[in-house]
C-alpha cells in the first residue's frame, strides 16, 4: 500500500479539530487539566506536538508528520499493504512502540519494540490476512485494557470495525 492511500484512510478517521478537555491527548502536558488545551486535528495531538499550532494545521502538514514520524519508523514499506495500514493506524492511536510490540506478539517474537531482523524474518511466516487479523486482535486487547476505555471505547470499536472492512478489502 502506498503512503497516500494509507494516509487518506487515517485522515478519514482523524479529520476534524477537537479540543475535548477529557482527552489527555488534547493537553500539551499529556495530563488532563495541565498545560494548554490545544486539541487534536488530523490525529496530530497537542500532547505529542505541543509546539505546533494544532488548530491551524493543514492536511499537507499533517501528511508530512505522518510520513516522517510514523510511516518510516514502523517500516511500513516492508509490510504487506493491508498490514502496513493497520500498523500505521495502531501507531497513530497508541504510539509507535506500542504498535510494534503488538505486531511482534502477533508474529510470535519477543516484543521489545524494535522492528529488527528477527521481526522482519518472522513476517514471512504469516499471510497478509493473518497479519491484519492478529494486529487487530492485539489492538482490541490493548484498548480493552486502557484506562480511558469507558470514555472512548465506543469510538475505538467503530474504528476497528471500519479497519476490519479495510482488511477484508486488502487481503
Amino acid at each position: 500500500m502506498n503512503f497516500d492511500r494509507a494516509i487518506n484512510r487515517i485522515l478519514s478517521h482523524e479529520g476534524a479539530f477537537t479540543a475535548n478537555p477529557a482527552d489527555r491527548g488534547n493537553w500539551t502536558s499529556g495530563k488532563i487539566g495541565i498545560g494548554q488545551l490545544k486539541g487534536t486535528k488530523y490525529g496530530i495531538s497537542a500532547m505529542s506536538y505541543p509546539r505546533i499550532d494544532i488548530k491551524s494545521l493543514t492536511r499537507e502538514q499533517a501528511k508530512v508528520i505522518y510520513r516522517r514520524d510514523f510511516w518510516w519508523p514502523i517500516e511500513a514499506d516492508l509490510l504487506p499493504d493491508g498490514a502496513a495500514f493497520q500498523l500505521l493506524d495502531f501507531a497513530v492511536n497508541s504510539g509507535i512502540t506500542t504498535a510494534i510490540r503488538a505486531l511482534q506478539r502477533a508474529i510470535g517474537v519477543k516484543d521489545d519494540g524494535r522492528f529488527g531482523p528477527i521481526s522482519r524474518s518472522a513476517l514471512d511466516d504469516k499471510s497478509e490476512t493473518d497479519l491484519i487479523m492478529l494486529i487487530l486482535a492485539e489492538r482490541l486487547e490493548f484498548m480493552a485494557n486502557a484506562r480511558s476505555w469507558l470514555d472512548f471505547g465506543r469510538g475505538w470499536v467503530r474504528r476497528i470495525a471500519t479497519n476490519l472492512r479495510y482488511g477484508a478489502a486488502d487481503s
